[in-house]
């Protein structure tokens, strides 16, 4: 399926073919598969097409496609919903949803937990953060943080090292002072977006530590982290 036309990527019925065309073609043969863009809304496919499995891709941490599965049922018993999924190229991994609740919020611990955006378009958060026992940082972001460190292709590992209120005026600062690479805003509704923040306050060495503002707009906060280094396999 291609967009015809700028602006129309989150209209898949501006798609040629149609997904309405396409949905009925899959339901006809009972079998067959749909690319879509991943961050379509839910009430542009509502039900996810009644597919039997939906899938969000990324490869290299950058999010590439959904796909709607149809003709898999019997290979599993069926199930009330799709069957959500996310999977990681080149590795291959793929994280499975659980139908778990939301995760709760806690305490910042010792570990930061960034989910791979495959894992965030696909609402699989959860079963991320069960897999390494941890909560969200807040209700506004995808973030997990946890007190102990878990191995998990699903998320990038970080080492919390400093929190900081937020103050906007020091930030620079303290950015070169903690030789940060990276600005990520994570929290909802704090006025910025990540790309204002890292021209505005010139972070150097991306391969150094991260700072994440987080938070609510009455209490944002500065989480610095470093990542934690790839274990090399044997």
């Amino acid at each position: 399926m291609r967009r015809v036309g700028p602006g129309e990527e989150r209209d898949p019925e501006a798609y040629d073919p149609t997904l309405s065309w396409a949905l009925d073609r899959v339901r006809t043969t009972g079998a067959g598969w749909i690319r879509l863009a991943p961050g379509l809304p839910d009430e542009v496919v509502p039900d996810l097409g009644r597919a039997d499995e939906a899938e969000w891709i990324s490869y290299d941490g950058e999010i590439q496609e959904a796909v709607l599965w149809f003709g898999l049922l019997e290979r599993r018993t069926p199930l009330p919903t799709p069957l959500r999924k996310a999977t990681l190229l080149p590795c291959g991994a793929s994280l499975a949803g659980r139908g778990l609740p939301g995760p709760a919020v806690r305490p910042i611990g010792r570990y930061l937990y960034e989910p791979d955006p495959a894992v965030v378009h696909a609402r699989l958060v959860a079963e991320a953060a069960q897999d390494v026992a941890g909560g969200l940082v807040d209700e506004g972001s995808a973030l997990i943080t946890a007190d102990e460190l878990h191995d998990t292709p699903f998320a990038t590992a970080y080492e919390i090292t400093d929190i900081l209120p937020f103050n906007r005026a020091e930030l620079r600062a303290t950015l070169r002072e903690r030789a940060v690479g990276r600005v990520e805003v994570a929290g909802r509704g704090l006025g910025a977006e990540s790309d204002e923040f890292q021209l505005e306050l010139a972070p150097q060495n991306p391969d150094a530590a991260t700072a994440f503002i987080t938070g609510t707009p009455d209490r944002p906060t500065v989480l610095i982290a470093s990542p934690i280094p790839d274990t090399p396999t044997p």
